[in-house]
């Protein structure tokens, strides 16, 4: 189900002719979106290694859309030092969908940056590749290795990544497998992949629902993948900039989206529309141990977040749609956080939910809400796309949410929302 916002045909067609995006030669294929470390004593522990020096790590990725050449990006965004790369290779992966560390090695190609294939991250700096000729097709698996020759503490990191990634000791970015590796539940560095191409690209902005977690690991199942399946016939390309623990409106384990969205969203090329679903954790974590001191939210404050959003978007001619937040009672049951439902915090998700569909600030809404409550309890998933904790949606649910998304889309056989021009 998914609803656009009700106003004349007049009216719905003069937003859909808003200017695209600044026309780009690269679109955001893949992305993850780089997080800071947090404090050891949060209530949830990073599961990383403190530092990757003197190792290679390889991860793998699967692309939304292919082209005739790719560009790598790598950040330091929350560095406090300077971290050296003495390597950097890419290669189409071994093997179908699965934990992996196997590459073609065929394929593996060194990427140069600034012509070099060694090279230095500032401190809060990104490093993006020479475009490299390398033909890839949509939805293809490719594995990324990178060399840290010295310290490269992991200041910089994606928590939820939903795909096995490999350290393993040394130089080894050319081996075709590494058989000693340590497993790496998370990414580290690696932040997006750009292939050459002008179908544009749209973001998803969200929390853990956009970041995966309840989907099954290895097996490219989050809500983006399933929408880059749908769009990738059309040449659009899909970014995920999901951080799971994110908020609207504080950071924690994210940067708050008020703060990233430049970055996450507005920066990547070809950007032409973004998905908004946040406002679960803002609502969530106050009084649980995520944010025991935090007050309660409210859904003015939620709604002011999101008309900045939405404001600077559409002054960067960038398409914007709501998504209506999922329900959640009773999520987390039988662990420390029981109390991030209460019914005050549902009737403060009712409220939002219920601007979100009837404000007409956003160029279209799909209602998340709507396609995975259950009807005999509208406050919490329907049992078939319920991951388990009724928080997160499992994979039939971020099927979903992906059709609802796609939905938006079916005009005139082009995608004015979501990637096309006018």
């Amino acid at each position: 189900m998914f609803t656009i916002r009700s106003f004349s045909a007049v009216v719905l067609a003069a937003a859909l002719a808003m200017p695209a995006h600044a026309a780009s030669d690269w679109q955001a294929s893949w992305y993850a979106a780089p997080q800071p470390a947090w404090d050891p004593a949060f209530a949830l522990p990073t599961n990383v290694p403190a530092s990757v020096a003197g190792s290679t790590v390889r991860e793998v990725l699967r692309l939304s859309t292919g082209g005739s050449s790719v560009r790598v990006v790598l950040s330091n965004r929350y560095g406090a030092v300077p971290m050296a790369v003495g390597a950097v290779r890419i290669a189409r992966t071994a093997g179908g969908p699965g934990a992996t560390s196997a590459i073609d090695t065929a394929s593996n190609r060194a990427l140069t940056f600034a012509g070099s294939t060694e090279f230095t991250i500032p401190p809060g700096g990104t490093a993006t590749s020479d475009p490299l000729a390398f033909p890839v097709v949509a939805l293809e698996r490719l594995t990324v290795s990178t060399w840290f020759p010295g310290p490269a503490p992991l200041a910089t990191f994606h928590w939820g990544a939903q795909q096995t990634g490999y350290i393993e000791a040394g130089n080894a970015t050319a081996a075709a497998t590494l058989d000693k590796a340590q497993r790496l539940q998370g990414r580290a560095f690696l932040a997006a992949v750009h292939v050459a191409g002008q179908g544009g690209s749209i973001v998803a902005l969200g929390d853990s629902i956009t970041d995966g977690n309840g989907s099954t690991p290895d097996r490219h199942r989050r809500w983006p993948d399933r929408l880059a399946e749908r769009l990738a016939p059309q040449g659009i390309a899909v970014a995920n900039a999901g951080i799971s623990g994110a908020r609207l409106l504080s950071s924690k384990m994210g940067v708050k989206a008020i703060e990233r969205f430049d970055a996450d969203v507005l920066e990547q090329p070809g950007v032409t529309a973004v998905v908004v679903l946040l406002g679960t954790n803002d609502i969530g974590w106050p009084g649980t141990p995520f944010a025991p001191q935090d007050p309660p939210m409210t859904a003015e404050r939620l709604v002011d977040g999101y008309r900045a959003l939405v404001a600077r978007a559409h002054a960067r001619g960038v398409r914007v749609i709501g998504g209506t937040l999922p329900p959640f009672r009773d999520a987390l049951p039988g662990t420390p956080f029981e109390g991030y439902w209460t019914p005050a915090k549902e009737a403060v998700r009712r409220d939002v939910n219920a601007w979100i569909r009837t404000s007409g600030e956003f160029d279209a809404v799909a209602d998340f809400d709507a396609v995975l409550r259950d009807p005999a309890d509208p406050a919490r998933l329907l049992p078939a796309y319920d991951s388990g904790d009724h928080l997160h949606p499992g994979d039939a649910g971020f099927a979903a949410m992906a059709r609802a998304v796609a939905a938006l889309s079916t005009l005139d056989n082009c995608q004015p929302l979501l990637g096309c021009g006018p």
